[in-house]
């Protein structure tokens, strides 16, 4: 039921038995809007800040609760598009969440951190069990080819996570040519290094899937020629960022 006084979410999608956005079987909440362009994205309609389906917490976990029975290794994750563009209401669903006992999962790239909002997002980690921070490339100038966009603000908040002590998992979306540099890797891990609270690394290997929703919104996608990493680049790169790594217990 629908209260009043709720706020609304303006919600992508939803994957009720999702499998790959944090630990066990997740409902997967897809929020809509994100200010990353991403030349690989596979989810290019999510983009938009357009009204698409309006969604409050109620909405959300009454939803959730019709498959709750699968949910008792996993739990609820929210992803995007930028989930971080719609805090305040991140905010209200992972308190209820936590209060009915539910895990809960961030997936961001923090494409909209910013400092001045610290109170704000302690609060949300306050109810947050595990973040997935997608970092797309280590290099800001590269990074800024990649998405339109400077990593400052992603960087920055991965060691206000650290800061704060928040578990989190590192995502890296391998694609040749792009982010698969050796040097840029070692980079990378180098970065990795600095930080207390990474609890897994997960390099994902780039994929051609997302191509049809280009072409169906009528826009050129634009890495058509790029292929998708062979196993042994995948390994390679796990090998670098992985390898010998202290993870946060």
């Amino acid at each position: 039921m629908t209260h009043s006084n709720e706020r609304y979410a303006n919600v992508h999608s939803i994957e009720t038995l999702g499998a790959f956005d944090g630990p066990g079987i997740r409902y997967v909440l897809f929020l809509q809007g994100c200010p990353f362009q991403c030349q690989y994205c596979h989810n290019r309609d999510t983009w938009s800040t357009k009204k698409n389906k309006l969604m409050t917490v109620s909405d959300v976990l009454e939803d959730y609760s019709k498959y709750q029975k699968f949910y008792k290794k996993g739990g609820l994750t929210v992803s995007g598009g930028e989930p971080l563009l719609q805090l305040d209401f991140l905010i209200d669903l992972f308190k209820e969440a936590k209060h009915r006992g539910i895990h809960t999962c961030l997936d961001t790239s923090a494409a909209c951190y910013d400092p001045r909002k610290n109170e704000r997002f302690l609060e949300l980690i306050q109810y947050t069990d595990l973040i997935l921070l997608d970092i797309k490339h280590i290099d800001d100038d590269k990074h800024k080819i990649l998405t339109g966009s400077s990593n400052h603000q992603v960087l920055d908040f991965a060691r206000y996570l650290d800061e704060v002590n928040q578990k989190m998992i590192v995502r890296h979306v391998l694609v040749p040519t792009l982010t698969d540099d050796e040097n840029d890797l070692r980079k990378l891990r180098s970065f990795l290094d600095t930080l207390t609270n990474i609890v897994g690394i997960d390099v994902l290997p780039y994929h051609q899937k997302g191509i049809v929703k280009w072409q169906q919104l009528g826009l050129k996608y634009p890495l058509k020629d790029i292929l998708e990493p062979t196993e042994l680049q995948v390994k390679k790169a796990e090998l670098i960022l992985k390898d010998k790594y202290v993870f946060h217990k």
